[in-house]
């Protein structure tokens, strides 16, 4: 073995693959590279369930064998080994943009869990492929899986601003900050072509509407410059997600989405611009990162950020299959333990959908996690501040009549 050749595998990761692989033909999947979810289960609407099947012959060729296949990057065939020989993983699957129509930008909510009544998802569907995601099953809405569809078929809302300025222009509107991102992440890496999120923040900036973003995306630099301003009037703030500071975990856990040292980065260049930031330790999942709880705070508060949040994961619908699928793949030796933990956490179901329960458990696990936020905050000296957003300073559109829209010129030569 040549001493100076640099090692590209990190201790442990060929053992990794060869369980991930065995733990996967055991199941009947084929996950793929870059991907979250190791399956794309029928959504809960559908009328028919299909099940994977290992029948034998993944492992029956021999292991020189070659087998034709379809890269997904690539319009050509091309060789490569069966996917027992892949480590379990099959070529990547590309990402569909879908365009559709946005006919209105706000979303309304009244749940008493949730600190917001109005929100803007720029997409639906979201690349970052999280696992845990708590927005997958509303692709079962569209006929889509909440699985690899939720992560490979993004629809873009078209006129999305638009659709927001029409809203804000409404007689009787009353505004109230709105949050971007409350579903799927608004800085996904589509955003860095479509730039529907830039948009909608011009908008709202244009007309002093206060606003709070939140994304686990570095993209959001990007954007210091109408933020900052915003901030500077009290018009804007930025909440960051931080679920874990191992980037191994992370690459399984969130394949596309920023490393922890990107996100950290993120909450430092946006509080050096002046923009509060809040850190959100989110999802906390008992037995797999939450012994990183302090250590998440610690990093986002030396980086800037004045407040901090955490939520428990939340597994409704069909994420918790999806998630049993992953554990299963992906830290099969921790995989009982953590469902036993969580289950500790929401009353002995993998679930609990009721207010004032769903965002942080019942019980002596989920107390203690709230009881290490409250005294790691108190140490760092989080939450000591806070800041509220003014709605004073919104100036509406002008509502165009339609004689305006059809450029027709008015009696007073205007337009």
């Amino acid at each position: 073995m040549d001493p100076f050749k640099p090692v590209t595998t990190r201790p442990g990761a060929r053992k990794a693959a060869s369980d991930r692989a065995a733990a996967a033909a055991r199941m009947g999947l084929a996950p793929h590279r870059g991907r979250g979810a190791a399956s794309n289960r029928d959504g809960r609407f559908e009328r028919f369930v299909h099940e994977a099947v290992d029948d034998g012959w993944s492992g029956a060729a021999d292991a020189t064998d070659d087998v034709p296949t379809v890269d997904g990057d690539a319009p050509t065939q091309t060789t490569a080994r069966r996917p027992t020989e892949l480590r379990g993983v099959v070529a990547r699957r590309p990402t569909e943009l879908r365009g559709v129509v946005a006919r209105g930008a706000l979303a309304r909510n009244d749940s008493p869990d949730i600190p917001f009544d109005a929100s803007i998802n720029p997409y639906r569907g979201c690349e970052h492929g999280c696992i845990y995601c708590y927005a997958r099953p509303s692709h079962a809405y569209l006929g889509l899986s909440p699985g690899l569809d939720f992560e490979t078929i993004i629809e873009v809302k078209r006129g999305l601003a638009d659709a927001l300025l029409a809203d804000l222009a409404r007689p009787g509107y009353q505004p109230s900050p709105i949050t971007i991102g409350g579903n799927t992440d608004p800085y996904q890496p589509a955003e860095k072509t479509e730039r529907l999120t830039r948009a909608v923040i011009e908008v709202l900036t244009r007309h002093r509407h206060p606003f709070t973003i939140i994304t686990k995306s570095a993209l959001v630099l990007r954007d210091i410059d109408l933020l900052a301003p915003a901030a500077a009037a009290g018009l804007a703030q930025v909440a960051v997600s931080v679920t874990t500071l191992d980037p191994v975990l992370a690459r399984a856990m969130e394949p596309r989405a920023a490393t922890p040292a990107r996100r950290i980065h993120a909450i430092r260049g946006l509080a050096a611009a002046g923009i509060p930031v809040t850190v959100m330790a989110a999802p906390m999942v008992p037995g797999l990162t939450d012994h990183e709880l302090e250590a998440i705070l610690a990093a986002a508060a030396d980086a800037g950020a004045a407040r901090a949040g955490w939520i428990l994961l939340r597994l409704p619908r069909e994420i918790a299959g999806l998630f049993d699928e992953w554990l299963r793949l992906e830290r099969p030796d921790r995989a009982e333990r953590v469902l036993a933990r969580i289950r500790a956490t929401r009353g002995g179901a993998l679930y609990d959908s009721g207010f004032g329960r769903r965002m942080t458990g019942t019980g002596t696990e989920a107390a203690l996690i709230a009881d290490r936020f409250r005294l790691a905050c108190a140490r760092l000296g989080l939450n000591r501040t806070s800041w509220r957003l003014t709605s004073a300073l919104f100036t509406p559109p002008i509502r165009a009549t339609a004689a305006e829209r059809a450029g027709q010129m008015d009696l007073f030569g205007r337009g």
